[in-house]
């Protein structure tokens, strides 16, 4: 793995070749500070969870021992992460905020830490394309592939559902990856750097576990000036991106072939969502799938 005395040297090197720059550009620290901010808020998540469920809590909601011991590992994972981005980019590290998470129970708290891991792991393929230091990418890359072991960990292990969504996962852009972990967001440091992000409004859905061919509601603030006329909802799934057509009053239809963890949002064209076209940030999705072999 490269070492962390080369990610300084990216941090240092960074903060000089970007002050001439023409125009804002999203440097290898920008995805730094990106990550650290997600890492924050897993590690906020779990250290909040544990601290509130015990294990009697875990073994009256019918969860064995095992599964809050593994939830204490990956907390400290996260933790683990949160130490390394912080000791890599120094004092210009971007420091923890306020969160709010709306678990309830163990479940509710292993329902949220699906889903949580699905954005991490998420974000740090999508934000890939933007690294240009290959050992900063392979630092991220070993991050992401624990990322990737949790969400399957919590999906199968302990959900009993799919271990995967199928052959690839979704990239998320930075502003994509952040419409979804601002949701539990309440405020952060003012010395905190700018993160490479445009923020849209939420979206939430009137079924989160729809059936294919059904309809729903998606429910938004439509940003001043925006025209929905041709606005379409994009289904994303693995590389793929699915579109369907989103009426003057809200409603859909879901598409078919959707599987697994599936991220869906408001954009105005047939276009992969971008910061160009996104109209809302996105919300989750669930298809969930049995074993069947055919």
């Amino acid at each position: 793995m490269f070492c962390r005395r080369a990610l300084f040297a990216v941090a240092a090197a960074s903060a000089v070749l970007s002050a001439p720059a023409p125009a804002p550009q999203v440097t290898d620290i920008d995805v730094l500070q990106f990550a650290l901010t997600l890492e924050h808020l897993e590690d906020n998540f779990y250290a909040a969870a544990l601290s509130k469920f015990d294990a009697q809590s875990f073994a009256d909601a019918g969860f064995p021992d095992w599964v809050r011991n593994r939830f204490v590992q990956i907390g400290e994972h996260e933790s683990g992460h949160v130490a390394f981005l912080t000791a890599a980019l120094g004092a210009q590290a971007t420091k923890a905020c306020d969160y709010n998470f709306p678990f309830d129970s163990p479940a509710s708290f292993i329902s949220l830490s699906q889903a949580l891991e699905s954005v991490g792991d998420s974000a740090y393929i999508g934000a890939a394309q933007l690294v240009s230091d290959k050992g900063v990418l392979t630092d991220a890359a070993s991050i992401l592939s624990v990322e990737a072991r949790h969400t399957a960990w919590v999906s199968s292990s302990v959900q009993k559902l799919q271990g995967w969504n199928g052959p690839f996962d979704i990239p998320l852009t930075p502003s994509g990856a952040f419409s979804l972990a601002s949701l539990f967001i309440k405020s952060c440091p003012s010395t905190n750097p700018a993160l490479p992000v445009k923020t849209f409004p939420p979206v939430t859905i009137s079924n989160a576990a729809p059936a294919h061919g059904s309809p729903v509601a998606l429910a938004f603030t439509k940003p001043q000036g925006t025209q929905l006329a041709g606005a379409q909802v994009a289904w994303l799934s693995g590389l793929g991106v699915i579109f369907s057509d989103l009426t003057a009053d809200g409603k859909t239809t879901v598409p078919q072939g959707l599987n697994g963890t599936v991220f869906a949002a408001v954009v105005s064209n047939k276009s992969t969502p971008t910061d160009d076209n996104m109209i809302t940030g996105f919300t989750i999705v669930q298809f969930p799938f049995d074993s069947h072999v055919s």
